[in-house]
């Protein structure tokens, strides 16, 4: 196995972490030019919206597929095969003659771009010792969150230089690099057991992970929240595009700095869960999340940064706490429990547009604000609940004991 700190351990996890930062790119860049390209083909909010949500569904899709198929052929081929598709698909998206076909595309390329997520943390666990996973795990996630940074913000200087076709090959020549140093560090796996896939198993632990209400409880709260954060970033770039704020796709890009709240938060809330259950936690990271959300009510541009810096904190404070919550309280097969998290989580993202934009349209960013606090409320509710369970679960346990 794999030590921490060794020169084998150093190149991994560097390919790793440069893996996740080209996902994380290729999948958010399109985010701050959502302003820029509802006026270039004249489509709604709704529509433009798309270009996000279709991506992130199709990415869901794939969890599991990966997942499972990683199982038989291998992990570092399905993260090569899928890296390399992903970054061609993004050059060809700076092509894209239409609205549609780039819709098109971003379906493919949201598929494609499941591979890695899906199978990275597993390819530590075949490879690592326990310490050294650990501190990988660690490195890793901070790359998922510079690669929604970087890709947003990257996206967005490109655009502003040249136009949004220029945004996707920029993206594209840097997925490249990465790819081809990925390529070159990652290690031949040396502990990977094939093992035959079996639907009937598989699908068997997916029905034991939904009938699970402790299991239940953390999908439906981190795939709800991701639901409500994403979204409101898209709205908010519609939001500071126009009067008075007028921002151009290099300034939105740079909104997305807010996200360093976010990597901060899921710092503290490591910390804060070793004196207070996990529920509690996340019922304290979706109360910060709703206090940044009124923050960002205010017409004044800092208190609107403010305002997503605190929801940033919030919810990653949260999504921590659910995400470890569902390795804690699944009874066997983690890893398709911690994937049908992640289908949870990103199908939240790709139906947050459809549910805030009837808020947008009725009221715009207060309407938003508003049907972000409705669902928020209902996460508050499921983390209280999840609490009400494991105090239950707790005193009968101590019964039985005594």
């Amino acid at each position: 196995m794999i030590e921490a700190h060794t020169r084998e351990w150093w190149r991994a996890t560097l390919a790793l972490c440069l893996g996740s930062f080209t996902v994380f790119i290729n999948l958010y860049a399109p985010q701050p030019l959502l302003p820029s390209l509802r006026q270039t083909f004249g489509v709604s909010t709704l529509a433009v919206s798309l270009i996000m949500s279709v991506a992130t569904l199709s990415l869901a899709a794939s969890l599991l597929v990966f997942g499972t198929l990683s199982d038989a052929v291998g992990r570092r081929i399905i993260m090569r095969v899928t890296l390399v598709i992903t970054t061609l698909l993004t050059l060809v998206i700076s092509v894209a003659p239409n609205f549609e076909s780039l819709l098109l595309l971003r379906v493919l390329q949201g598929f494609v771009l499941g591979g890695l997520p899906a199978v990275a943390i597993a390819w530590m666990g075949d490879e690592f010792d326990k310490r050294a996973l650990m501190m990988a795990v660690a490195l890793y996630i901070s790359a998922n969150t510079l690669g929604g940074i970087g890709g947003r913000i990257m996206g967005g200087f490109a655009a502003e230089q040249g136009n949004w076709q220029t945004s996707f090959l920029v993206v594209g020549l840097v997925s490249v690099v990465c790819v081809a140093v990925f390529w070159r560090l990652l290690p031949a796996a040396r502990h990977f057991q094939p093992a035959p896939f079996r639907l009937g198993p598989a699908l068997a632990a997916i029905r034991g992970h939904l009938r699970n209400p402790l299991l239940l409880g953390a999908y439906g709260l981190g795939g709800l929240a991701f639901m409500i954060f994403i979204n409101q970033y898209s709205y908010i770039t519609f939001r500071l595009s126009d009067a008075p704020y007028g921002l151009g796709t290099q300034w939105l890009g740079m909104i997305f700095l807010t996200y360093l709240g976010g990597t901060f938060g899921s710092v503290v809330s490591g910390r804060v869960a070793q004196r207070l259950p996990q529920p509690v936690c996340m019922m304290i990271g979706v109360a910060i999340f709703m206090l940044g959300t009124l923050v960002t009510l205010s017409p004044a541009l800092w208190l609107i940064l403010l305002g997503l810096t605190i929801n940033a904190f919030g919810f990653f404070f949260a999504h921590s706490m659910a995400s470890s919550w569902v390795g804690r309280h699944a009874n066997a097969a983690r890893g398709s429990a911690s994937a049908l998290y992640l289908v949870f989580y990103y199908s939240g993202a790709s139906l947050g547009g459809l549910y805030l934009e009837p808020f947008w349209q009725l009221g715009a960013w207060q309407g938003v604000a508003l049907g972000s606090w409705i669902v928020l409320a209902v996460t508050f509710c499921l983390a209280f609940w999840l609490q009400r369970r494991e105090r239950a679960a707790h005193a009968g346990s101590t019964v039985v004991q005594e």
